[in-house]
Formats: structure tokens, C-alpha cells, sequence
């Protein structure tokens, strides 16, 4: 009996743990797709698009100043700790009229961190309502087509975020006035999406080499 016992403890036991543990990541390494088919910013400029990449979307307004601090919120807790990976963007969209005052934010961004895959777009405000409106969320846009909140869109132009927080209430999008909100919730999403598109990309290259 005690050898059994011994045997037990020895291999079985660590084997069970691995399971339960990898069941784990299976269960919860996927961030869920909130919203599908996003209107891809491509309509309203050629030079950006969803597609094919890992989004921050934010909406700044027309009173660029009053969201700057969001911006290097931003900029310091998500943008510097991502922006390195070749998928990974950052799209501000914006009124038209609002160019003069994206150039200082970027200047004062620049100082901070290379801002080259910061991505403004401006557009008519019935184009923003249309982008916000296809992420089918409840939320709703300031009177000056602007917002507090930032959504993850991946690389299928879907709306990313968590389907089951606190009370049952779903996370559409992260707001940027909430350092808490930044640190505890939307890094770890964040980490979550690139995590499940390296697995994918590794289970694909493991599939060529069959």
C-alpha cells in the first residue's frame, strides 16, 4: 500500500496538475469576440486599416486637450509595452479640423516613445458614428464625437473584450481615465490576444512542418 501511495504521489499526482492546469489555459487563454465584422477605417483612409492587425480604437474628439491625458495614459501603460510587435496599432479617430492639434499631441507623445504606429484618422462626424455604432456596444460617444474608452479590435476586424465582468455586465471597451482600469484589466487582455495569435501562428508553422 505504501508503495502504491508512493506511486501515486510520484507520478500520478504531477500528471493530474499538469492536466488540470492546461485545461486551464484552454479554457481561459482566449479573449472573447464581442462584436463581429467592424467597419473597417479603411473606408475613410487607404493608409489604415483593421485588417490583419491587433487595434487599440480610441476616439478622441474635437477637444484634443481635454483627452491628452488619456492619450499618454495610454502611451506609457499599453502602447510602450506592446508597440514592438509587428501586428500591433494604435487608431485615433478624429473630426476634421482637429489636424493642427494631433500634430502637438504627437510631438509631445514623440517625446515619450517612437509614435510610429500611432494611426490618426479624421472623418466626417457621421463616419465616427458609424465606426462606434458597428462595435454594437452600450456605450454612446460625447457631443464632440469623442469617448473615454478604447476597444481591442483583432486581426478579423472583431471587437474583442470580456463577456462575463463583475455583476454579469460585459467590458466593450476600457476606460482610459481609469489608471486602475488599465493596469488590472485591459494589459492583461491585451496579453491575452497577442498570447493566442503566437499560438496560433506556432500551431500553424508546426502544421507546414508535417
Amino acid at each position: 500500500m505504501k508503495k502504491t501511495f508512493v506511486l501515486v504521489v510520484l507520478f500520478i499526482f504531477p500528471i493530474v496538475v499538469y492536466l488540470f492546469f492546461a485545461s486551464g489555459v484552454t479554457n481561459f487563454g482566449k479573449l472573447p469576440v464581442l462584436t463581429e465584422n467592424v467597419e473597417d477605417i479603411s473606408i475613410y483612409d487607404a493608409q489604415v486599416t483593421f485588417e490583419g492587425k491587433i487595434t487599440v480604437l480610441g476616439f478622441l474628439g474635437e477637444d484634443v486637450d481635454l483627452k491628452k491625458g488619456n492619450a499618454f495614459t495610454l502611451n506609457q501603460k499599453i502602447y510602450k509595452r506592446f508597440y514592438e510587435f509587428a501586428d500591433f496599432q494604435f487608431v485615433m479617430v478624429l473630426p476634421k479640423g482637429t489636424e493642427a492639434k494631433v500634430e502637438e499631441l504627437k510631438k509631445e507623445l514623440n517625446e515619450l516613445a517612437d509614435v510610429s504606429k500611432w494611426r490618426f484618422v479624421f472623418m466626417e462626424p457621421t463616419a465616427i458614428e458609424t465606426v462606434f455604432l458597428s462595435l454594437k456596444t452600450d456605450l454612446q460617444l460625447d457631443a464632440d464625437y469623442g469617448t473615454p474608452y478604447v476597444f481591442i479590435i483583432d486581426k478579423d476586424k472583431a471587437l474583442r473584450g470580456r463577456d462575463k465582468e463583475e455583476k454579469n455586465a460585459i467590458l466593450y471597451g476600457f476606460d482610459a481615465t481609469s489608471v486602475a482600469e488599465i493596469n488590472n484589466k485591459m494589459i492583461d487582455d491585451i496579453k491575452i490576444i497577442l498570447a493566442e495569435y503566437r499560438l496560433a501562428l506556432k500551431k500553424n508553422n508546426a502544421d507546414r512542418d508535417i
